[in-house]
Parts: C-alpha cells; sequence; structure tokens
C-alpha cells in the first residue's frame, strides 16, 4: 500500500479512486481500514454535513503529513466538546419527532395499554405463573428494534437468555416487566426518556424509541 492510498485510508476514505481500487489484500490493508473506521465511528456523532466532513478531512490530513495547522488547536480543540453537545441535542429533538409517531402508531395495536410514564405494554402471549416485583431477578428472552426495524441488541439472536434484576436496567423495562407473568410474551415500547434518553448508547441514537419483545422465562429470586 503506498503512502498516497494509506492517507486516503486515514482521511475517511474520500479518495473515491483509491477506495475503487482497495481490496484489502493482506492484514496491513484490513488493519489500516480498520484505523478509518474507528476514526469515522468517533467522528459520526458530530452528523457532518459533506462540506463539514471536507474540513475535517483536510485538518485530519494536514496532521498525517506534518504540516502546518491552520488553526490553533488549543483554542478551538476545547470547543469541541460544546458541538458535539449541540449536534446530539439536535439530532435527538428530530429523532425524538420522529418517535412521537411511533409511540401513536403502537398506542393503538390491539389490547396495547399505555401508562403514565409513556411506556406502551403490548400483551403477546398471557403467562400462568407468578409476576416479579421491582426488585426481582428475572430470566428473560428479548429482541430489541429501533422504530424502523433495526435490531440493536437480541438474546434470541445469540440463542442465550439474559438475567438481571429489574431495578438495574432502564426504567421502561422495570415498569413494564412487572405487568408479566412467567411463561408470557409482551411487546415493550419505551419512550426515550423511559430507555436511553437524549444521548442513546451505541447504535441506539438520542431521543430513540425502543421496542422490545420480551418473554418472561423466569424469576430468579
Amino acid at each position: 500500500m503506498n503512502k498516497s492510498t494509506v492517507a486516503c485510508v486515514l482521511t475517511l476514505g474520500l479518495c473515491a479512486a483509491a477506495a475503487d481500487a482497495q481490496t484489502l489484500s493482506n492484514d496491513q490493508d484490513k488493519t489500516l481500514y480498520a484505523l478509518g473506521l474507528a476514526i469515522g465511528t468517533n467522528v459520526k456523532e458530530f452528523n457532518l454535513t459533506k462540506d463539514e466532513l471536507a474540513l475535517v478531512t483536510a485538518g485530519l490530513s494536514d496532521a498525517v503529513q506534518g504540516k502546518e495547522p491552520k488553526v490553533d488547536i488549543q483554542t478551538y480543540g476545547p470547543k469541541l466538546k460544546d458541538l458535539a453537545e449541540q449536534r446530539a441535542t439536535a439530532a435527538a429533538a428530530t429523532e425524538k419527532k420522529a418517535s412521537g409517531a411511533f409511540l401513536e402508531k403502537m398506542s393503538k395495536e390491539p389490547g396495547a395499554v399505555r401508562g403514565p410514564t409513556g411506556v406502551i405494554y403490548i400483551p403477546v402471549t398471557a403467562g400462568s405463573g407468578a409476576s416479579p416485583k421491582a426488585d426481582s431477578t428475572v430470566k428473560v428472552h428479548y429482541h430489541g428494534t429501533l422504530r424502523d426495524g433495526t435490531v440493536f441488541d437480541s438474546s434470541v439472536q445469540r440463542g442465550e437468555p439474559i438475567s438481571f434484576p429489574l431495578n438495574g436496567v432502564i426504567p421502561c423495562w422495570t415498569e413494564g416487566v412487572q405487568k408479566m407473568k412467567v411463561g408470557g410474551k409482551a411487546k415493550l415500547v419505551c419512550p426515550s426518556d423511559s430507555a436511553y434518553g437524549d444521548h442513546g448508547q451505541g447504535p441506539i441514537p438520542g431521543g430513540a424509541a425502543l421496542m422490545f419483545e420480551v418473554q418472561l422465562l423466569g424469576i430468579e429470586n
């Protein structure tokens, strides 16, 4: 891999010709590509436009090549945190608006019950066992999706149920699973305020409403 190709990988893959020619033919190529992915993941939270991404790329390219910086990093570096927070707040507001329509739709599902916190409980299969309390440790299978159906976590896909105390998870779960009986299955539709809030977590964007299909397998204490 030549120097120009390395520079393209480091600058988020914006060199189209090099990207088209890139075959990732050896471990070093793949490792450098992974470096680009890592950089891109860290930058993603800024929700950059194409023009803004070009500015970021220019700064990264200058740093990699040892060129004279065009701005004072001591002055503008500390501003990154404020910019990230501003972008996250704006993105969360947009996501909340879209999630509102999703929550309204799910509240009209057959059997749906919307509680005071906004959590929507939709029974799927009635259980015949006991119901857990807020401090119970439960064993469940679950399948979590975003409003567009994207799966962000699933014990079902992993093929392994999970146990946890109900008072140690998101409020939506603490509230919703207590409505279930062992052996039952239900959908929990969670407003962001009862899930991961405006900041999100991992693949879950800030302000996102979530839906979980939960099967209560047992109460362990």
